[in-house]
């Protein structure tokens, strides 16, 4: 509701988006753009065909807090191993990004690792992804990540409903135009690059 004299939440939206907004005769440097938004800021897939095919390597991390009692009791949960089937369950949604992400483009990946390390009070999850292909393959890293910390909630609900999966990220990536990444203070994972 706005208050008479002041614009209401929508119009200073409105505006900030409209002076945000590209004129139609200028397109923006595309770093300087998202990079799936098209100079009117609508969705559009990127196209990658003039790109050149590289290896690309993605690396994503993300938390899943839960008590310690809940991460000793991992092991014997009656659903079975419980990170084997995180594991798996991250490989699995890394091969289907494209299908969870409706911009991304399907990627032949060439390998997917996904790990779980648990705490004192959380597990932290891991992944990387190889791809040979003309985008990155961070989506797929940071997917793996998720899928595997839902799955991991999965198998905890019934002990620990108040499970929280935290600071998914991207750490590190390699390959392509923008060229490395890595988030500062990280140290490289086995096999990176």
């Amino acid at each position: 509701m706005a208050t008479p004299g002041r614009p209401s939440l929508s119009a200073k939206v409105g505006g900030m988006l409209a002076s945000a907004a590209v004129p139609r005769n200028r397109k923006p440097e595309a770093r300087h753009r998202f990079s799936h938004l098209d100079e009117t800021g609508r969705a559009e897939m990127v196209d990658v065909s003039a790109k050149p095919v590289t290896r690309r390597v993605a690396e994503a991390s993300c938390r899943v807090r839960l008590a310690p009692a809940t991460i000793s009791r991992l092991r014997d949960l009656p659903k079975g191993d419980a990170f084997a089937v995180a594991r798996l369950a991250g490989i699995q949604a890394a091969k289907r990004t494209a299908d969870w992400i409706p911009l991304a483009h399907p990627l032949p990946l060439d390998q997917v690792e996904v790990s779980l390390e648990a705490g004192e009070a959380e597990v932290e999850v891991r992944s990387r992804v190889v791809a040979t292909a003309r985008t990155g393959a961070e989506m797929e890293a940071l997917v793996a990540c998720a899928a595997a910390a839902l799955a991991l909630y999965d198998m905890v609900k019934a002990v620990e409903r108040g499970a929280v999966i935290t600071e998914l990220r991207l750490e590190a990536k390699s390959g392509g135009r923008s060229g490395p990444y890595r988030r500062a203070g990280e140290a490289a994972s086995p096999g990176a690059g």
